[in-house]
C-alpha cells in the first residue's frame, strides 16, 4: 500500500514540489544547532540592522542577532506547534466521529449537537481568550489551538463512517463476533486513512498561522525565535526602511503554509478514491 501511495506521488509533479519545499524547512528546522550560522541569541552590538551581507544573508536584528539563524530556529516552534496542536486535534476528531457515526442514535445526536455547539464559539477568539487567561507558553499555545481545532475532522470522519459501516466488511467482521471497538479501529478507520492526511496538511497551515498571529499579538512565545515574533519586531522599523527581518519571517511563512496547501490538495487527488476515474 505504501508502496502504490509513494509511486503516485512521484508521479505527481504538484505533490514533489510542495513535499520537497515542506521537506526542505522542515529538515532545516530540525537541524538548526547544524544548519544555522549562528546562535539565535547571540548579540552582536557592532552589527546591529545590518543589511543583507554575505556573513549575514538576511541581515540582523537591531541586537545584532543574525536572521536567518533566528528563522531557522524559530522554524522548530512552528513545527512543534503544528505537529503537537494538529495531534490533539486529530485524535479528539477521530475519537468522536468515530463514535458518533458508527454508533448513531442517541449518541450521534449528543455528540454531533456538541460539536455544533463548539462551531458556534470564534475559534481564534476562544484561543486569544484562554491564551490572556493562563501564562503565554508554546505548551498552552498547543494544547488550546489541538482542544479547539479538532470539530471538523470529526464530522468528516463520521461521514465517512456512516457510508462504511454497512459495508460487506464490515458486516462480516461483525458477524464473526469482533467487538465494536476492533471493527471501528481495526476494519474502518484504515479506510478514512486518506482524509486524516488530507486533513493533517491543512490544519497543520492553520496552527502555524495561529500561531504566528498570537505571537505577533504578544500572548504567544516570547523567549524563543518565533516568525510572528519576528514579524512584530520587524514591522516597527519597517518606516525606517529595515525590512528584511519582515521580509525574511513573511516569507519563510509564506512559502511553507503554500506548500502545505499545495501538497494538501495533491495528495487528496491522489489518495480520495472518489476522485479516481
Amino acid at each position: 500500500m505504501i508502496s502504490i501511495i509513494w509511486k503516485r506521488v512521484k508521479n505527481n509533479r504538484t505533490a514533489v514540489i510542495g513535499l520537497s519545499v515542506i521537506l526542505a524547512i522542515g529538515v532545516l528546522a530540525v537541524g538548526a544547532p547544524l544548519f544555522a550560522p549562528y546562535d539565535s541569541s547571540a548579540i552582536d552590538v557592532d552589527n546591529t540592522l545590518a543589511a543583507p551581507t554575505w556573513s549575514h544573508p538576511l541581515g540582523t536584528d537591531e541586537l545584532g542577532r543574525d536572521i536567518l539563524s533566528r528563522m531557522i530556529w524559530g522554524g522548530r516552534v512552528s513545527l512543534k506547534v503544528g505537529f503537537v496542536a494538529v495531534g490533539i486535534a486529530i485524535s479528539i476528531g477521530i475519537f468522536i466521529g468515530a463514535l458518533a457515526g458508527f454508533y448513531g442514535g442517541i449518541i450521534d445526536s449528543l455528540l454531533m449537537r456538541f460539536v455544533d455547539m463548539m462551531l458556534c464559539f470564534p475559534t481564534f477568539f476562544l484561543i486569544l481568550a484562554v491564551i490572556a487567561i493562563v501564562e503565554p507558553s508554546i505548551t498552552t499555545i498547543m494544547i488550546v489551538i489541538g482542544l479547539t481545532s479538532w470539530m471538523d475532522v470529526s464530522r468528516l470522519v463520521r461521514a465517512e463512517i456512516l457510508t462504511l459501516k454497512e459495508r460487506d466488511f464490515v458486516l462480516a467482521a461483525r458477524a464473526i463476533g469482533a467487538r465494536d471497538f476492533r471493527v471501528i479501529f481495526r476494519h474502518i478507520l484504515p479506510n478514512v486513512f486518506h482524509l486524516v492526511i488530507i486533513y493533517f496538511t491543512m490544519r497543520f497551515a492553520y496552527a502555524i498561522m495561529t500561531e504566528v498571529i498570537v505571537s505577533y499579538l504578544g500572548l504567544g512565545v516570547q523567549l524563543e525565535p518565533s516568525w510572528g515574533v519576528m514579524i512584530s519586531d520587524g514591522q516597527q522599523r519597517l518606516w525606517r526602511g529595515v525590512w528584511w527581518e519582515v521580509g525574511a519571517a513573511t516569507g519563510f511563512m509564506f512559502f511553507f503554509v503554500l506548500s502545505l496547501h499545495i501538497a494538501g490538495d495533491a495528495l487528496r487527488d491522489i489518495l480520495d478514491p472518489r476522485l479516481k476515474t
